[in-house]
């Protein structure tokens, strides 16, 4: 199975740094990253030290509901989105992942989460993905549970 991996909502993206709002109604801040791992949500990719950043509130799902989580990400100040084929760059550089499957109607899937070694992401993603319950997988952050990215099938 082929594997598709969706940055951050560009549209999204460009309104917020274009001085729009987060998912709490906030102007993301800005600052200038240390080069600490700072994950770009958008050209997923390190954020290097020195370059301006964005940190905000995200919520990767169109409404809120109970299973909607919202919490912080980093965005460059100024990238474009990944269209690379393959495991990204954010991920790659990252020892293991939380993936989460989730259903059309934007729900957990139960019993699909799970704490991945990075040599594992496309396998087990790919294991979620078959399931025809299964819409999307997200990729989050093993240790803070922050959203990275979103894996579909590739159309």
């Amino acid at each position: 199975m082929q594997l598709t991996y969706l940055p951050y909502d560009p549209d999204w993206v460009a309104q917020l740094r274009a001085g729009g709002t987060d998912a709490y109604g906030l102007p993301a801040e800005r600052v200038i990253s240390d080069g600490g791992g700072n994950p770009c949500r958008h050209c997923l990719t390190d954020i290097p030290k020195g370059a301006e950043m964005l940190i905000c509130a995200a919520r990767p799902f169109p409404d809120p509901q109970p299973y909607a989580e919202t919490g912080p990400i980093f965005l460059c100040a100024d990238c474009l989105p990944y269209t690379g084929d393959g495991l990204p760059p954010v991920l790659v550089s990252r020892k293991e992942c939380l993936l989460k499957a989730y259903g059309a109607d934007n729900r957990i899937v139960y019993g699909t989460g799970q704490i991945t070694p990075t040599a594992e992401i496309e396998d087990y993603a790919g294991v979620l993905l078959s399931d025809p319950k299964v819409a999307y997988v997200d990729a989050r952050s093993a240790t803070n549970n922050c959203f990275t990215l979103r894996i579909i099938r590739t159309p």
